[in-house]
């Protein structure tokens, strides 16, 4: 019997390659998103498909159970779905970060209500595993991505519980950590600041952010999505996944940096804000 995959977040990015690349190795994928319209080339492709936004606890529960009656089972849960505002932490309203559908409630709470619907049927079977996609924000805080980092970290926080608590039951847990990827998710997070309200105290770093020279360095360290989505399925396949799979040089440069001093960080940073000032 093939092998069963939930993945959230598929109309586009790493969802959607995630979901194709599970196909491609002859899983049984389904594939969510808010709008099933937006996904309806995986269901020609042969994925099951079905309407699900993560800040729903009642979609979560009639997805999940959906699955587990259609295919009798959920051998690998994987949390893409994410949502980010970019910003400085004082121009980012509480309002913004507590809202429903806002970073918290999708990058945080969305994980959980899937995780809470899944492992009761995991359990039941002693085996299974969840991949939380993450990123490298969730270990080292960038400005201008305070809001983002902090539901990073929390999720990061929450695997780690996890991990230890489902080992007695046969479940892996797993983060994927992947540094800059070529996807329009970073485009999106750069439109939402369009919609905050700016003290002007910050014009330092939203003018570092468009640099053309610090894209450039971004590019390059940049990976596809396609890349991303086969580091999940390989780790969904492992008998014995690691805790942690960053993606990309990108990235294990960037985790690299977090074991630097933080006074030594900070002058880094100082340094990009008196060169765009």
């Amino acid at each position: 019997m093939a092998k069963t995959v939930l993945i959230t977040g598929a109309s586009s990015g790493i969802g959607h390659a995630t979901a194709e690349v599970f196909l491609d190795d002859d899983w049984q994928v389904w594939a969510t998103a808010r709008d099933e319209d937006d996904i309806a080339d995986l269901a020609e492709a042969g994925c099951e498909t079905a309407e699900l936004d993560v800040t729903k606890a009642a979609q979560c529960e009639r997805v999940v159970e959906t699955v587990v009656e259609s295919a009798g089972r959920i051998d690998c849960l994987v949390n893409n779905a994410g949502y980010a505002q970019f910003g400085a932490v004082e121009d980012v309203s509480t309002g913004d970060i507590a809202a429903s559908g806002g970073q918290f409630d999708v990058n945080v709470y969305g994980p959980h209500r899937l995780i809470r619907q899944v492992m009761p049927h995991m359990r039941a079977r002693e085996s299974g595993t969840i991949i939380n996609v993450s990123s490298v924000a969730g270990r080292l805080a960038l400005p201008g991505q305070g809001a983002y980092a902090a539901s990073k970290f929390a999720l990061e926080a929450l695997s780690d519980a996890l991990r230890v608590e489902a080992d007695e039951y046969g479940i892996d847990v797993v983060l994927v950590q992947p540094g800059p990827v070529e996807t329009n998710f970073y485009d999106r997070a750069m439109a939402e600041r369009e919609d905050i309200e700016k003290t002007g105290a910050y014009d330092w770093l939203y003018t570092a952010r468009e640099d053309s020279r610090l894209a450039g360095i971004q590019d390059a360290l940049s990976v596809t999505v396609g890349t991303v989505a086969l580091t999940i399925r390989d780790a969904a396949n492992a008998s014995d996944p690691e805790p942690r799979y960053p993606v990309g040089e990108g990235a294990k440069l960037i985790l690299m940096a977090r074991h630097l001093p933080a006074r030594w960080r900070d002058a880094a940073f100082g340094l990009i804000r008196k060169l765009t000032n």
